[in-house]
């Protein structure tokens, strides 16, 4: 499969995802969302860490608002990001309040540059990332603009996906830049990514296969069954 039938695919998950989410009732999508909320809080690596980077949610995504909340009563430094103008990049920037936030970057809130102090040490940290789909190894399938893939090839901690179950597939298509979360949480299930899973690919795009872009099999998840 060429590079602009890759692109294409992308493009048709993307949308295929999207839609998924925006027809959610907003009643189930609370629901899923706590039960999301509750098994990433459940995780050690998140109770024992110092430092919280995460998305600001948007409606369509998983959210993260609670999770902020709850993260700063709980004495923990949180940090979410702020995209850099005009170049694809994106920095991590420490809040104290939801009212250190202000919209930017495609309308997304974003932290307050003139009170808001820049993150450097990534030492102590989870990293909790969005993604429109997520697939079994961990691999992701983003807006399409690649902040997170760069700021992932420079982040060393653990990063933690957080996705609807009814939006994982087997596989997706991925290349030798991308990183896979090292844990995947979904409102169905917990799946920790083994280490070697979780490494770029060193030379070739992954093969693609035919039905890799299927949705979880009830019969092999394991209680992944769709949400």
């Amino acid at each position: 499969m060429g590079v602009t039938d890759i692109r294409i695919l992308k493009r048709e998950l993307r949308e295929e995802c999207k839609k998924v989410r925006r027809d959610m009732p907003l009643s189930q999508k609370a629901q899923k969302d706590e039960m999301i909320f509750k098994r990433l809080t459940a995780l050690p690596e998140v109770q024992s860490a110092k430092l919280i980077l995460t998305y600001v949610s948007t409606p369509i995504e998983v959210s993260t608002f609670r999770l902020i909340d709850t993260m700063l009563r709980a004495g923990k430094a949180v940090a979410v990001p702020r995209c850099a103008d005009g170049i694809v990049a994106m920095d991590f920037y420490r809040i104290h309040s939801m009212q250190d936030l202000e919209p930017a970057t495609f309308s997304v809130l974003e932290p307050k540059l003139d009170i808001c102090k820049k993150v450097t040490d990534f030492s102590d940290s989870v990293c909790i990332i969005p993604g429109l789909s997520f697939d079994l190894e961990g691999y992701r399938l983003g807006y399409g603009k690649g902040y997170y893939d760069r700021f992932l090839n420079r982040y060393h901690g653990v990063n933690i996906g957080i996705c609807y179950n009814s939006c994982i597939r087997n596989e997706l298509p991925h290349g030798r830049f991308d990183v896979a979360a090292s844990i995947l949480v979904t409102e169905k299930f917990v799946k920790r990514i083994p280490v070697q899973e979780n490494k770029p690919m060193p030379k070739k795009e992954k093969p693609l296969l035919k039905r890799s872009f299927s949705t979880v099999d009830r019969r092999k998840g394991g209680g992944r069954s769709q949400g």
